[in-house]
């Protein structure tokens, strides 16, 4: 049994990429592992400042807000799942913040196994920065790898509905 925790950058409630974690979620509990997810919608992350503090003082961030929690549950966490739909070939803002405060995790952060989750209205191609912009994170993990990755083709709130790719989000979770 793993410990997974799903991350959901969306802004938007229902929106399609959280549509293709919850199918992940749904996988990894018929799986039998525990699962958590994160709205960061809900959460309030600040930038980071780059003061270097928590490089200082033990991975403690000087900025007092939602992320010190998240980076505790991701340290704990054996399977971490991304999720964020494309903004400009790119990660979401959201989701862009919480990587960039993971820097007070320090070496707290490894041997992790990640899974991709992207969105795009575009199809995959228009996904392929975006994977890559995640990707460089888990590259900065030591240990850490990506397990799998969901592309799913959509735009509207809904668009994704009888799409393969929530089979595929499934069946990574099932297998996570």
């Amino acid at each position: 049994m793993k410990n997974v925790l799903i991350i959901v950058s969306s802004p938007r409630k229902g929106g399609n990429s959280e549509t293709l974690a919850q199918r992940f979620a749904a996988g990894a509990v018929k799986a039998g592992n525990t699962v958590e997810t994160v709205l960061l919608r809900d959460k309030r992350i600040s930038p980071c400042i780059a003061c270097e503090a928590c490089l200082k003082y033990g991975g403690n961030c000087v900025q007092k807000d939602d992320m010190a929690e998240i980076l505790e549950k991701m340290i704990a966490a054996d399977v971490i799942v991304l999720s964020t739909p494309v903004y400009y070939y790119s990660i979401s803002a959201q989701l862009k913040a919480m990587i960039d405060r993971t820097l007070a995790g320090g070496g707290k952060m490894k041997n992790k196994e990640f899974y991709l989750i992207a969105t795009a209205a575009d199809g995959k191609e228009a996904m392929e920065c975006t994977m890559s912009d995640m990707q460089g994170f888990v590259r900065c993990l030591p240990g850490s790898t990506v397990k799998g990755k969901i592309y799913g083709s959509a735009f509207h709130v809904g668009d994704i509905q009888g799409s393969p790719s929530l089979d595929e989000a499934y069946a990574c979770g099932k297998n996570c």
